[in-house]
């Protein structure tokens, strides 16, 4: 602990005082949690839809709020509590995006390019605030409500870009995943070989995971007349959950996904990096 640490009193409690950094270590660990996040909380979001929804608003609403307070609550990363909130922004970004194009009559391209400015103004907001948008420096409360917002506003993108590529641009499932896992490469690569900034490539990165997600559980889930599988939300939602909860499991026990080095900065708590992959997301 830094005991010379000035803290302004007139600051709003906890905004800036030091916190333990509670997000994973980025590893091959992380992106398959993330990756897997983002279709199956797709194919929840349809599912339950399906079923009724007025109880899919009401669980999507409760569910994010619950583990959005649990996450914050907590005073250390906690596997579960992560990634279980994660998931339901995974799941509650996907109704508000579908919410605004069957509700709102609002079309995809609106939606894509509304979220996409929602997206760049968070990280403006962010940057301007605070001076970076590493993940290894969610050490303080207001950076902890940038962060959480910042990834609710990623799904949501996700949601909307990965329906205005395959209906409003006329791609289709497979056209749409071929597409974003050619997006999604282009980070990994400058990254490695090009030496691109790595906090813009995470976050680069992030964004992509998303549409590539759902457009995955898409083609898995829906009929074969619109370009599907016809496996069904249901089956592909049951699916992803028990494979997402089988990793984050595994990541609990295994302490995979938390950081093992301490960072030079002895004030934050339990802030690490372990490597060249999680340097991918460092200032």
């Amino acid at each position: 602990m830094n005991t010379n640490a000035q803290i302004d009193p007139g600051a709003a409690k906890g905004a800036i005082a030091p916190l333990a950094v509670k997000v994973p270590e980025v590893t091959a660990l992380f992106w398959a949690l993330k990756l897997l996040s983002t279709g199956t909380g797709e194919a929840t979001s349809d599912f339950l839809g399906s079923v009724s929804v007025p109880l899919a608003g009401a669980i999507g609403i409760f569910g994010f709020l619950v583990a959005l307070r649990l996450q914050l609550r907590s005073p250390r990363y906690s596997s579960a509590r992560y990634w279980g909130l994660v998931m339901m922004v995974a799941i509650f970004g996907t109704m508000v995006a579908d919410a605004l194009h069957d509700a709102g009559n609002l079309s995809y391209t609106t939606t894509t390019f509304g979220f996409a400015l929602i997206v760049a103004a968070i990280f403006a907001l962010w940057y301007r605030s605070e001076g970076t948008l590493s993940i290894h420096e969610i050490n303080t409360r207001r950076r902890e409500y940038f962060y959480w917002s910042a990834v609710f506003g990623t799904f949501a993108l996700g949601t909307a870009a990965g329906d205005w590529t395959a209906t409003s641009l006329n791609l289709g499932f497979s056209g749409s995943i071929a597409l974003f896992a050619a997006i999604i490469a282009i980070p990994l690569v400058g990254w490695a070989r090009f030496s691109m900034n790595p906090i813009f490539a995470f976050w680069f990165a992030y964004v992509m995971t998303r549409p590539l997600g759902a457009s995955i559980a898409d083609w898995l889930s829906k009929p074969t007349a619109t370009g599907g599988v016809a496996l069904g939300n249901g089956p592909v939602a049951f699916a992803g959950i028990a494979a997402f909860a089988a990793l984050v499991a595994y990541a609990a026990a295994s302490g995979r996904d938390r950081r093992k080095v301490p960072l030079h900065l002895p004030h934050l708590h339990g802030d690490a990096v372990n490597g060249p992959l999680a340097q991918s997301a460092d200032a």
